[in-house]
């Protein structure tokens, strides 16, 4: 029950169980074809290009700003907490000047500070977080998009820690490029990444197009632009060997895929209306828990994200022992902190198959006794009660 990975949905595990296919199998490809069709309503898109990155989540964010971004470019951060960091820290590796828009953890970055900071920058590219688990703040994103084409400026959105919990909404956001991650509010492990990409932004990955010598063909031409610096996370390839073109770019993971797929079938087949209102439900109910429990909420209330909860760490408690006998007495995880709230604050995360109420509610049946155990005393039954009556609401 921390800020991820949680536990895998069962039909997901199941779904990975089956036996390999051949990447350029008819069934596989039938395969490519439905996981393309099942994402686009969980990214809100009628995006062409939404498929899958082989890797785990950071590999969507680097195949995205890799085929986005060339050396020199001017790339602005929407920075409030540690992934707008790490967007900083692949944006310097590609060889980009690096503008940051940051505000304190905790907080957000207000729309028109983001339209102050491009109008003073002018980058080629914002690249922001929707969701950052490091602070558990959601950023708002309605009107980033338009902002953007509005001066010409390409957009990147992380949604790794949202995806499947919290709306995406990509076409009415207009952000250019989304990526995600399944081991989180899509109830899958790690080593797949849903990603979608505009027209706009994909005619601009194939203005970079170069085909590897090896696999080149007739009938895909190379583009005058400059070559995307990563082979592996060329997203002109790996658009290429999802479309009709079947590019022999890479293996593709064929587990993965499988698992991929069943975490949208999930999805889809639960409602997403009704995921987000169960996702909206568990992060009330903790909330709701843990300050009847006495304990203090940290960040913006609200800018909460639904999905994971940072509450401060009592002044006299050990946290690290309350976390150790969480996993050790109850079998439950909850997370620690990075950076400035490193041993200041824990984290629960209540996202995908653990967004359950009977989960919740054991989890902070868990964390008072633990408390109480520790010599924090709270009022027994408190926290469970106001968070069932949470949840009912």
């Amino acid at each position: 029950m921390g800020p991820g990975p949680v536990n895998a949905h069962p039909r997901v595990l199941r779904a990975m169980s089956a036996d390999m296919l051949g990447q350029f199998d008819p069934e596989m490809t039938g395969y490519m074809e439905q996981v393309m069709a099942l994402y686009r309503p969980i990214f809100g898109t009628d995006n062409r290009w939404t498929m899958l990155i082989d890797g785990t989540a950071r590999a969507g964010i680097e195949a995205a700003l890799v085929s986005l971004v060339q050396p020199g470019d001017r790339m602005l951060v929407i920075d409030f907490g540690r992934f707008g960091l790490l967007l900083r820290e692949i944006g310097e590796r590609i060889g980009a000047e690096i503008e940051m828009l940051s505000v304190s953890w905790g907080e957000v970055v207000p729309l028109d500070m983001i339209a102050a900071a491009i109008e003073r920058t002018g980058p080629k590219v914002v690249a922001c977080v929707h969701g950052d688990t490091s602070t558990t703040m959601a950023q708002p994103l309605d009107g980033l998009g338009a902002l953007c084409r509005a001066a010409g400026v390409l957009s990147y959105v992380d949604a790794t820690a949202t995806i499947g919990g919290m709306e995406i909404a990509a076409d009415r956001w207009g952000v250019d490029v989304i990526t995600g991650g399944l081991q989180k509010c899509l109830g899958g492990p790690a080593g797949s990444s849903p990603i979608t990409i505009s027209d706009r932004a994909a005619e601009h990955i194939f203005s970079r197009r170069h085909v590897e010598r090896g696999i080149a063909r007739d009938d895909i031409v190379n583009s005058n632009g400059p070559r995307i610096r990563s082979n592996y996370f060329d997203l002109a390839m790996v658009m290429d060997y999802w479309s009709e073109k079947r590019l022999n770019h890479h293996t593709e993971a064929t587990t993965m895929l499988y698992g991929a797929r069943e975490c949208a079938r999930v999805a889809l087949s639960e409602g997403l209306e009704a995921r987000y209102a169960r996702h909206a439900a568990a992060g009330r109910a903790v909330v709701a828990g843990v300050k009847a429990m006495g304990l203090t909420v940290f960040g913006d209330d609200a800018h909460r994200m639904t999905n994971v909860t940072a509450l401060h760490i009592p002044s006299g408690v050990d946290g690290e022992a309350i976390r150790r006998r969480m996993r050790e007495d109850f079998e439950i995880e909850i997370g620690t902190a990075f950076g400035p709230l490193a041993g200041k604050v824990w984290r629960i995360g209540a996202m995908g198959y653990n967004a359950m109420k009977h989960k919740v509610l054991i989890t902070l049946g868990a964390l008072e006794a633990c408390l109480w155990a520790e010599g924090f005393a709270v009022q027994p039954g408190a926290g469970v009660e106001a968070a069932l009556k949470a949840w009912n609401e």
